[in-house]
């Protein structure tokens, strides 16, 4: 068979299985042996390329703060998260709305999911904004929305993913720090557009929180609030690799939870465990799945393929970057975002390189895409979560999101065309 027909056959197998609700992981795993089949080539290629990537020891960070996002999850940090947030942003109109967005900068820079944010921070805050007044549906909009602050600010598990699917030769230290700014940028656009929704609609200020119940509040908050530091200095610093700073992030969780604000028993663990082994389990056996996918689209020249034929398409690097944009946004749309990136890095990366675009800066500019594809229907898992909590449709949720979405998309404009937004923090970092 000829190239172009194998290319068919593998992408006409991936879609068929996927429209048939086939788990993305096996859709991937089977178009692959597909191909090897097709191609005469022993399905152990396929086995091999799955056990290279699964024991690659990077990938021992993930379960473990995944681990870590359960335990604070569930020893009540998320709680003492929304107090600290109140302290400083509550005061402001449309306060609640303030603290939602603050907390989730907090929390996401701990469990670096926004599903797990949505899930924690929304059961709180989402009942409370509307028994205040907030529309339900602007209240799941502000929930989904800042929840994926977590997916750029670290510690984020999928940076962990991006520099696997880029070859290991993207520093996950630098990916770190390159978050921060962007993550804090969206963070801020939503607290303006909220502030100004809030004006027009009326919605209340809470009261000032007293000076001393303030302190007894921060300093209760303080071990949470250090977590991301414990996490993040060592691998700045080149101290550890991220997955011992991984380990060490569960076990100084643990101990606050456990001891320090005794809010999670050592029965409790029972279910942390088996759901943070079930997540950890579908994000392993879907990187596995994806990275033998990558290497039978290397096998058939896909990336090189797409290289010349995007750069056949005009000489504008600024082009180029809003189509590969508007690409990314698209596909976010309708399938997860690990997966996603496993797949599109190899493909896209070289492309980028050649329009001199830093590796760094590039997986920033897809985390973000990625982010806000998990908001948008129909495949929006972090939007489906709200949703859930806020007992809203996707419709009614989706018409409150779109000023939303184009803040984010104003964001994305602003780190994709303007590199040191993102580059700036890592370089002074490397120049210390």
């Amino acid at each position: 068979m000829t190239d172009g027909t194998l290319l068919g056959l593998v992408f006409g197998v991936f879609t068929v299985l996927l429209l048939l609700r086939v788990p993305v992981a096996f859709c991937l795993g089977l178009s692959s042996f597909a191909y090897c089949f097709a191609a005469g080539l022993p399905a152990l290629v396929v086995v091999q390329k799955i056990a290279v990537q699964m024991s690659d020891t990077t990938l021992a960070a993930i379960p473990f703060f995944i681990l870590c996002g359960e335990i604070m999850s569930g020893g009540g940090m998320a709680n003492r998260l929304i107090d600290a947030a109140g302290v400083f942003v509550g005061m402001i109109r449309g306060g609640l709305a303030m603290v939602n967005i603050v907390a989730s900068m907090f929390f996401g820079g701990i469990s670096g999911s926004s599903v797990a944010d949505t899930s924690s921070i929304g059961s709180l805050l989402i009942p409370t904004m509307v028994r205040k007044g907030y529309h339900r549906d602007f209240s799941v909009a502000v929930t989904v929305t800042s929840s994926t602050q977590g997916i750029i600010i670290p510690p984020s598990h999928n940076a962990i993913i991006y520099s696997l699917a880029a070859g290991g030769t993207v520093s996950i230290q630098a990916l770190f720090l390159a978050g921060y700014m962007p993550g804090l940028l969206i963070g801020l656009a939503l607290m303006s557009l909220a502030y100004l929704t809030a004006r027009r609609r009326g919605y209340p200020s809470e009261a000032p929180v007293p000076l001393r119940r303030a302190a007894s509040i921060l300093v209760g908050a303080l071990p949470a609030l250090v977590t991301p530091l414990i996490i993040i200095v060592p691998i700045s610093l080149g101290w550890v690799p991220a997955h011992q700073a991984a380990v060490v992030a569960v076990v100084w969780a643990a101990l606050v939870s456990t001891f320090g604000y005794r809010s999670l028993s050592w029965r409790g663990y029972g279910p942390l465990l088996l759901r943070a082994a079930k997540t950890s389990g579908m994000v392993l056996i879907l990187i596995g799945a994806a990275a033998a996918f990558g290497e039978v689209m290397t096998y058939l020249h896909v990336p090189a393929q797409l290289t010349a034929w995007l750069l056949s398409l005009s000489a504008s690097k600024v082009l180029l970057m809003l189509l590969i944009n508007l690409m990314l946004l698209a596909l976010g749309a309708f399938m997860d975002m690990a997966p996603l990136i496993v797949i599109t890095t190899p493909i896209l990366l070289p492309v980028m390189i050649q329009l001199g675009v830093d590796p760094v800066h590039f997986g920033i500019i897809l985390l973000l895409n990625l982010a806000i594809g998990l908001c948008t229907p129909p495949v929006g898992s972090t939007l489906f979560v709200g949703c859930a909590i806020g007992g809203i449709s996707i419709e009614e949720a989706t018409r409150a999101l779109w000023p939303f979405y184009l803040a984010m998309v104003a964001i994305l404009l602003l780190v994709t065309f303007v590199p040191s937004v993102s580059l700036w923090l890592p370089g002074w970092v490397a120049s210390r």
